[in-house]
């Protein structure tokens, strides 16, 4: 079987569409949604359309934090930009869509892989997984050998043997990774949306469950379009800014 990653979407359709392109190529069975649908892009609604569809056909998807956000308003965590455009998202959406979103759940099982939007030791708490101690964490808190997350943005692979330290390397675009079945596994694909590593390339990723091969794909995109949306929209500007820096 072959499983499509998408995390982190953040209503870029123009970034969403190129990766299901692009992985549409490839080829996969399954496609997972790793949270973070809406938040800081400007195509909220088309972006929870496209989605709930792809779950009605069979599709996982998990809830992100600005999932939660649209639908039960901003926490104090949320800088103020980012609450601007969660009550402007919340704005967009009608109860159908809000409730799609409200109903995801926060972690789903799938065989000997999790699925989260954050991490596994508190899904709820949107904890970041940012280096190896908190992967070596989120590896602890469940039994499943490989774990998918998203909420950090930018693409990584931590991998560890029982008793011994988790290593951590970010992967090369396009590469399989042997997942090893004596390593426990998890696995970053990055953010379709808003990738935050320099590179402004939407990130997506497939596995063949078959071969037990990772690989992480960056998808070059009309970033321009997507931020001309940002700012017809009225949102922050430096949210279209930061498209083209990747950051």
């Amino acid at each position: 079987m072959r499983l499509a990653f998408f995390a982190d979407l953040h209503a870029n359709r123009e970034a969403f569409e190129a990766c299901l392109r692009r992985l549409g190529k490839v080829g996969y069975d399954r496609a997972v949604i790793l949270g973070d649908i809406v938040g800081y892009g400007a195509d909220a609604s088309w972006t929870v359309d496209t989605v709930q569809r792809m779950v009605d056909d069979g599709a996982v998807c998990v809830l992100g934090n600005h999932d939660e956000a649209a639908v039960r308003g901003a926490t104090e965590h949320m800088h103020a930009r980012a609450r601007e455009a969660i009550e402007w998202t919340h704005r967009q959406l009608d109860p159908a869509q809000l409730a799609f979103l409200d109903a995801l759940p926060l972690a789903v099982t799938d065989e000997d892989r999790l699925y989260v939007h954050a991490n596994a030791w508190n899904p709820g708490n949107w904890g970041y997984v940012d280096d190896a101690r908190m992967a070596a964490r989120s590896l602890a808190a469940t039994p499943q050998r490989i774990t998918f997350c998203g909420h950090v943005h930018e693409p990584a692979v931590y991998h560890a043997r029982p008793g011994m330290d988790a290593g951590a390397f970010v992967p090369r675009s396009d590469f399989p990774i042997p997942l090893a079945a004596s390593q426990r596994w998890l696995a970053i694909p990055g953010s379709v949306g808003q990738p935050r590593d320099g590179n402004p390339s939407a990130c997506c990723a497939w596995l063949d469950t078959d071969r037990g091969a990772l690989t992480c794909l960056r998808v070059p995109y009309d970033h321009h379009a997507a931020a001309e949306r940002i700012l017809a929209a009225g949102l922050p500007p430096s949210f279209a800014a930061r498209l083209a820096e990747g950051t």
